[in-house]
């Protein structure tokens, strides 16, 4: 009852915003600049056809293979900092340092490199979703019980039982809040990438339409990213709850 308490009250938030900013665009007038809500959805329903059948799916190519790509060398190279030493001191600081760099700054370079293909907005989204894969993973693999390690090698487990009944369920949690976070941030790296530099996608079209200034244009891609986005994450604790059964949660 009280979680039902508490999404009535953000949903009474979300509509009263929503109100506000309608009255405020309606006072305002100028919706090349502000358009209202409404405005927003009549767009996006007058162009449904060109968004959700030409420009979504080439955002959501990118966002998938980015995503993959991620979930793959992020957790291939968390695994290989846990096991080695030698690899931790190598790649860590890297990593912490890759972060640092402005990926809108690097974002035109990859443009360069792989033209207007869907290359150059993968790379993007890597470099922005790798980063809180690989390092949650990681944690998660260091946060095993020491004593449950020592419990399983007296009782005459092997290195191969170790990592996958102790390591692999310790870190799933980890792997998974850092997959939240990655979803979401997949959607800004897709967005950003098309908007430097593309041919078709919800962040091209939405930066087409700002030449043109058309607001309730621009905002329509927008909001259907946000949509995505918030699909995303959903899915993700839905697979976060179908293999983390064991996890008592509240």
């Amino acid at each position: 009852m009280k979680q039902w308490k508490d999404y009535l009250f953000s949903s009474m938030l979300i509509i009263a915003f929503l109100i506000i900013w309608e009255i405020a665009a309606r006072t305002i007038n100028m919706a090349f600049i502000l358009p209202s809500p409404v405005g927003i959805m009549e767009k996006l329903w007058e162009l449904k056809d060109v968004l959700f059948f030409e420009h979504l799916p080439a955002t959501l190519s990118i966002i998938i293979i980015g995503l993959v790509i991620s979930i793959i060398l992020g957790v291939g190279l968390a695994v290989w900092m846990n096991m080695s030493k030698v690899a931790e001191r190598a790649f860590y600081p890297i990593l912490i340092s890759s972060q640092m760099i402005p990926i809108i700054a690097l974002a035109p370079i990859f443009v360069l490199w792989f033209g207007y293909t869907i290359w150059s907005k993968v790379v993007v989204t890597v470099l922005i979703t790798f980063f809180p894969i690989t390092v949650s993973t990681f944690d998660g693999l260091r946060s095993s019980s020491k004593e449950l390690k020592e419990l399983l090698l007296t009782m005459g487990a092997s290195k191969k039982d170790i990592f996958f009944k102790l390591n692999v369920p310790s870190a799933l949690p980890y792997f998974y809040s850092g997959l939240k976070v990655a979803v979401t941030l997949s959607v800004i790296g897709a967005a950003i990438g098309e908007w430097l530099g593309a041919q078709a996608g919800l962040g091209y079209f939405s930066r087409r339409m700002m030449t043109q200034f058309d607001g309730a244009g621009v905002f329509a891609p927008i909001v259907l990213l946000s949509a995505v986005g918030i699909l995303l994450f959903l899915l993700a604790i839905w697979f976060e709850k179908k293999s983390l059964k064991w996890r008592k949660t509240e």
